[in-house]
């Protein structure tokens, strides 16, 4: 019993933690994807985006942090990990896939996959930004 709690626990978090940075990051993605598209694209639908590939980010990070046994601070080492870098490469092409697939401007046209890259590569410059800093 004190296992399925802790699992429930667990998923709960993981959703609860992947919802508010996915809300950060629909904050600024909704800004460079109007700015790059020069049209108002649907809010609601980026932060499902985000909150898609937020979970996903999370789970390929815990999963290398657990494969090299650095699962508790300091992060410093797992930062300069190669496993966690090509694993935050492929975290940028799952956004940047999900983001142009998922996301339509107002006038029901896609948005740009450009726009979507550039989108994610700004939330990833701050969002590494603030980790680096937390390190």
């Amino acid at each position: 019993m004190t296992t399925l709690l802790t699992v429930i626990s667990t998923l709960l978090w993981w959703v609860l933690y992947s919802s508010m940075a996915a809300l950060a990051f629909a904050l600024i993605g909704w800004s460079v994807l109007r700015w790059a598209e020069r049209c108002a694209v649907v809010f609601n639908r980026i932060y499902l985006a985000c909150l898609l590939w937020t979970l996903a980010g999370m789970l390929l990070v815990v999963g290398v942090a657990a494969h090299e046994g650095r699962l508790h601070p300091p992060y410093g080492a797992l930062l300069g990990s190669g496993l966690l870098r090509g694993a935050l490469v492929l975290d940028m092409l799952i956004g940047s896939v999900l983001l142009w697939r998922l996301v339509p401007r107002v006038d029901a046209h896609r948005i740009r996959p450009g726009s979507a890259c550039m989108a994610v590569a700004v939330i990833m410059a701050l969002g590494f930004g603030v980790a680096t800093s937390l390190a």
